[in-house]
């Protein structure tokens, strides 16, 4: 994965949902832009959650990001990037 694909969906308006898929399973859903972070690089990322946690995430470790629907539910996993 790429910082500029990322970048694109993040800083897209209007904000479309999207999720981060993990090499490991594990997805990460961005409802809005204020729930990602990353320094200039793209060195370090880091996903809020709804429950005030966070999560510190490689870029090198993400196999997709999904467009979400406009209420944060997964369409499906075929929007790949």
């Amino acid at each position: 994965m790429k910082i500029e694909e990322l970048r694109s969906l993040h800083q897209a308006r209007p904000f479309q949902p999207f999720a981060i898929h993990m090499a490991d399973g594990r997805m990460f859903p961005i409802p809005h832009g204020e729930f990602l972070a990353y320094d200039q690089d793209g060195g370090m990322l880091v996903a809020l959650r709804n429950d005030h946690t966070f999560s510190i995430l490689d870029l090198d470790l993400i196999t997709e990001l999904e467009l979400l629907a406009a209420n944060g539910k997964s369409k499906g996993r075929g929007k790949r990037r």
